[in-house]
């Protein structure tokens, strides 16, 4: 195919990794980082929290789930409006969103209001991530797409340390409250510098509005030197044309959506099942309450190779088999954790979840987004994450109801179970995206 009769997109996809998807990166995964840092917080703030309000075992899993209750109402609406009114403004709307959750948690004086605060943050947090994947990945280039997605969510590894190091220096000295703050003012100022950055030249062609799409992969083009190709005429691609959240269920996409919630229920329940309890379970295993923080904190640092790890074999192995294999991974460290003790070996079980689990939530937030067509992409994306924040709601009532019943051991055994299901509907619905523009994987499904 000759220059001129490339679309613009396709152009995009061939545009080499330059400063505009650095800063591109940096932008969104910075956010991200607020983020994971402020979920990942309530592990170690549950206690405080509970001894302040004076909170029983329920009241206690209702602090966590208001947070995904939110996030499943964001994940859900932010889609959808980031298809129909674009992805950059939701994208940024989200982080404020979540800052002024973040700043009403440190401020609240009664349980109740807490419960509330924690919602508002959980909207921003549940809209930004799927949003946030969905714009990174259709201004990505074909070949690096995957990658690129990978690292933006290794952004969450970088929020946990991050959550771990304000839980042994912030949370001692200034209380929980100062935890939360923390975080709020530094997101709503990267919700400020997001501003500059462009509008999905894929959305825009679907709207119709080709000139404008255009000229911002122009821009792209010569931040990675290629003038020249600016001299190409615009060619619009093809568009989708109206979709609807029915959609998703149509002939050409329901083994997609099948998949992708059952992926997405097992992952989100297993992850905040297991990760905002550990320190909990770990003082239940008779460690002091210091220690256990400190040993999940640097437990948690497996998770940087583990994503670094999955972003260079997304491109090399591919999507499909690099995250069954993360998962069996996965499957395995949570039932080694759950029989292990307090010793070297519970922290090596422990730094393996770390590593895999979050491993196969990089492949997780790049798989998603690349199955649907640009008109219901975001949506897909959003709804699919919906279904996994019930498995978030889930998690955090299941690991405190179920241990004193089947113990430590019978809860990981079930984490593991859930796991491998997850990783079987993978291996048996998924298929193989690697290599394939956003435009070629589409209409696959529509065939």
């Amino acid at each position: 195919m000759s220059a001129a009769a490339d679309t613009f997109v396709a152009r995009l996809d061939r545009v080499p990794l330059n400063r505009f998807h650095l800063r591109l990166l940096v932008l969104a995964g910075v956010g991200w980082m607020f983020d994971a840092m402020d979920v990942l917080m309530l592990s170690f703030l549950l206690t405080p929290i509970r001894n302040e309000f004076k909170l029983d075992a329920t009241g206690v899993g209702l602090v966590a789930s208001a947070t995904f209750f939110g996030m499943f109402v964001g994940a859900a609406l932010s889609g959808r409006l980031a298809d129909r009114y674009g992805r950059r403004g939701v994208f940024t709307t989200t982080l404020i969103v979540f800052s002024l959750g973040s700043a009403l948690s440190a401020l609240a004086p009664t349980f109740e209001t807490l419960l509330l605060a924690r919602v508002v943050a959980g909207l921003g947090l549940g809209g930004e991530l799927p949003v946030a994947a969905t714009l990174v990945s259709e201004l990505s280039p074909r070949a690096r797409r995957g990658r690129m997605i990978v690292l933006l969510e290794s952004f969450w590894a970088y929020g946990t340390i991050l959550a771990g190091v304000v839980a042994i220096t912030v949370l001692p000295a200034f209380g929980w409250r100062w935890a939360f703050a923390v975080g709020a003012l530094p997101a709503l100022y990267v919700a400020y510098l997001r501003r500059a950055l462009p509008e999905s030249p894929r959305y825009l062609a679907e709207r119709g509005r080709a000139p404008d799409a255009d000229a911002i992969v122009r821009r792209v083009e010569r931040a990675g030197g290629g003038a020249l190709l600016t001299l190409a005429p615009a060619v619009a691609p093809a568009r989708t044309g109206r979709t609807r959240i029915a959609d998703l269920w149509s002939a050409g996409y329901a083994r997609r959506t099948a998949m992708l919630w059952t992926l997405w229920f097992g992952v989100v329940l297993t992850y905040y099942g297991i990760f905002l309890w550990i320190p909990t379970l770990l003082v239940a295993r008779g460690l002091a309450e210091v220690r256990s923080n400190e040993f999940f904190f640097l437990s948690t640092l497996a998770q940087v190779p583990g994503y670094f790890s999955a972003a260079w074999l997304v491109e090399r192995w591919g999507r499909k088999p690099t995250l069954v294999a993360y998962l069996i991974g996965s499957a395995a460290a949570a039932l080694l954790f759950g029989n292990a003790g307090t010793g070297t070996d519970a922290f090596v079980w422990a730094a393996l979840l770390s590593f895999f689990n979050l491993g196969a939530w990089g492949i997780v937030y790049t798989y998603t987004p690349e199955l649907y067509p640009t008109a219901v992409r975001a949506t897909g994306a959003g709804v699919a994450a919906a279904v996994g924040r019930v498995g978030g709601i889930i998690g955090p009532y299941l690991t405190p109801v179920l241990v004193p019943v089947i113990a430590q051991s019978g809860v990981f055994a079930l984490f593991m179970a859930l796991l491998l299901i997850t990783a079987a509907a993978v291996e048996l619905l998924g298929e193989e995206t690697r290599g394939r523009s956003l435009e070629e994987i589409a209409p696959a499904a529509a065939a």
